[in-house]
């Protein structure tokens, strides 16, 4: 795969060649457009391997000392095919048998056998990996949290509000190439897995202390609905909620990470997200930052005690607590 400025192609290298033979080197490089020593390199590849020296060559160093042994390579390549195992599970494994190995290496052995995906371990492409879902067994088994990054709403409205090309957009442009930083709004939420009830606040920044302050106004709100013990907190692995001062939310629930770059583990969250998005964020023209901020009080209320849900049999989320739906819950007022 050539680059599209390449001035040497397999075929380019042959004429190259056939042209030196009767003329100097110097002239045909400047005809081609190369440099002397790299017509040289191919004449004289040419003229010690012949047709197979203008052939492109691996990179790959002549000596590796540290290179995986391969036999090594081959028990890799075994556990992975028989047994599926993880790079971690392999890597323990060799290490059992006396073979010092880190699991990165054993990562990079599995892509350069092209087994690094389940699914290739299959001919057929299937996974060869049952799905399961996360269940939460009752209200507070599971609450799940994350935050949500939106860009802030200037006073008197965006380019949603007056166009792309209006004085406004132009304007904010402008501040963002003079090197003005963007203002963005952080939605911090917290679901239950069981019930789908959820908490969400505009707050200005994703710190720690931050995380923590929702965190509790999160438990109060839960515990007014009859969640009094929450029993894990799931999070992914963002700066706030790796800090130690974040285990002073905890109460005796267990703080569970999901794997990195795996959304789909806090998943019932990111779902939520996206009707946030879908049904709060952008189905309107908000006017200011503070508008949309406050509208998002209504939006909790609306969530719900109005909105139906499927997991809850197409009943708002707070049917499925023990709590269930009053006049004064469900108000807008």
């Amino acid at each position: 795969m050539y680059h599209r400025n390449a001035p040497l192609s397999l075929e380019g290298r042959r004429r190259l060649v056939r042209r030196c033979q009767t003329r100097p080197i110097t002239d045909v490089a400047a005809e081609i457009g190369i440099s002397r020593q790299c017509a040289s390199k191919w004449v004289g590849r040419y003229r010690r391997f012949g047709e197979a020296g203008l052939a492109d060559r691996a990179s790959v160093p002549h000596r590796q000392p540290t290179a995986t042994l391969a036999e090594v390579v081959v028990r890799i390549e075994r556990l992975r095919r028989d047994r599926k195992y993880s790079a971690r599970r392999i890597s323990l494994e060799l290490a059992a048998e006396g073979i010092t190995i880190s699991v990165r290496t054993v990562s990079r052995q599995l892509a350069h056998l092209g087994l690094n995906h389940r699914k290739f371990l299959d001919p057929t492409g299937k996974s060869n990996r049952t799905p399961r879902r996360i269940h939460a067994r009752w209200p507070g088994h599971m609450v799940h949290l994350d935050v949500k990054k939106v860009g802030s709403i200037p006073d008197s409205g965006g380019w949603r509000a007056h166009g792309r090309d209006s004085e406004q957009a132009k304007r904010v442009n402008r501040g963002k190439k003079r090197g003005g930083r963007a203002h963005y709004t952080y939605l911090h939420s917290a679901i239950d897995g069981f019930s789908r009830l959820a908490y969400t606040e505009a707050l200005a920044d994703e710190t720690t202390r931050t995380a923590i302050g929702f965190t509790h106004r999160a438990r109060a709100f839960f515990a007014a609905h009859g969640i009094t013990h929450i029993h894990r907190l799931v999070t992914d692995n963002g700066a706030c909620y790796r800090a130690k001062d974040f285990a002073t939310v905890l109460r005796g629930a267990r703080h569970q990470r999901i794997t990195p770059y795996t959304p789909r583990h806090n998943g019932k969250i990111e779902r939520y997200n996206r009707i946030l998005a879908e049904e709060f964020l952008y189905t309107r023209t908000w006017t200011s930052e503070h508008q949309r901020s406050a509208a998002l009080n209504m939006w909790n209320v609306h969530y719900n005690y109005h909105r139906p849900h499927t997991t809850a049999g197409d009943q708002p989320p707070a049917s499925r607590l023990h709590t269930g739906i009053t006049n004064v819950m469900a108000s807008y007022s």
